[in-house]
């Protein structure tokens, strides 16, 4: 089977291309896919049996903040545009990927299911992009109901890991506690969004990439399947792990601004059940990896180069 990548260049699409080279990748530099006339240009072209759409803007609570047209626009119209083209040239597989985003912000029962995406609006600090994510789910459903196409949506927890974005404006909370750490030094102040209160399940990158193989295969259904590892702690324990990681003596400050949601943990028990070999990294071994890479391909190749 011919399979197409979206997002090919992507934190997620690079993992991915290492466990699977043999798929074709394409980036924003290749094609624009808020263009409908590309995305049917690049599916002319590559002529694939199935598509694994990875393909979005994603930034942090604060760029989500600050640019929340940008991403409800970009990521509507990659997503509409990717989908339909998919449909029009006959492509009868597509795996998409949501976010925890999509789901509300308050639900009755926690940790939130599959069935709760639709229960309520998404958390104020990234609204747009979760409604961006709904309208992918709900434009999957309906091509699987009025043209009987195997159109189906997983929804990864928060990812981090080797190769993610660590630009501090834009970067995802593990990405900057690594850079920030990395260059404080002993008796520093490292200051972190929030009070450290709200609860977060974060997923190491190659957990995901390693399993997505399994979901373009098996996972066949219209609902949004969660995967998410079951550790679910707080910003403050998270941030305390990532410290202890570092072997730096810091001080933490916690600003108390765009906490964002308390919690936004998903139950992984339907995805376990479907998939029960699949395996989690623990967030402390995932950070470790995580900034030994950073400092010795990031850090190091910088002090190399201004050398």
């Amino acid at each position: 089977m011919k399979v197409l990548v979206t997002g090919g260049s992507g934190f997620l699409g690079k993992r991915l291309r290492e466990k699977k080279p043999s798929w074709v990748y394409v980036s924003s530099k290749d094609y624009n896919l808020e263009n409908y006339d590309e995305c049917i240009s690049l599916l002319e072209s590559t002529q694939p049996d199935a598509i694994v759409h990875l393909a979005a803007r994603v930034g942090g609570i604060k760029e989500n903040w600050e640019n929340p047209a940008d991403f409800y626009e970009c990521n509507v119209s990659i997503n509409t545009n990717v989908l339909k083209a998919a449909r029009v040239c006959g492509v009868k597989r597509v795996l998409s990927s949501l976010s925890t985003c999509a789901f509300p912000d308050v639900v009755k029962t926690y940790p939130f299911c599959e069935f709760d995406i639709l229960e309520g609006p998404p958390a104020i600090t990234n609204r747009p992009y979760g409604f961006s994510k709904r309208a992918l789910y709900i434009q999957t459903l309906a091509y699987r109901q009025q043209y009987n196409l195997n159109y189906s949506c997983f929804c990864p927890s928060n990812l981090y890991g080797p190769g993610d974005n660590y630009d501090l404006d834009s970067s995802h909370f593990v990405a900057a506690m690594v850079r920030k750490l990395q260059e404080a030094w002993n008796g520093d102040t490292v200051e972190v969004w929030g009070t450290g209160r709200p609860l977060r399940q974060q997923m190491y990158i190659d957990d995901l990439a390693t399993i997505i193989p399994s979901l373009l295969e098996s996972h066949n259904t219209g609902t949004p399947l969660i995967v998410a590892p079951s550790e679910n702690l707080s910003i403050k324990a998270l941030v305390d792990l990532c410290v202890s990681v570092s072997g730096k003596d810091v001080k933490i400050r916690y600003t108390g601004d765009l906490d964002g949601q308390i919690r936004k943990d998903g139950s992984n028990r339907l995805f376990l059940e479907t998939f029960p070999e699949a395996k989690f990294t623990s967030f402390r071994e995932g950070v470790k990896k995580t900034y030994e890479w950073y400092d010795e391909v990031v850090t190091k190749s910088s002090s190399n180069i201004s050398k």
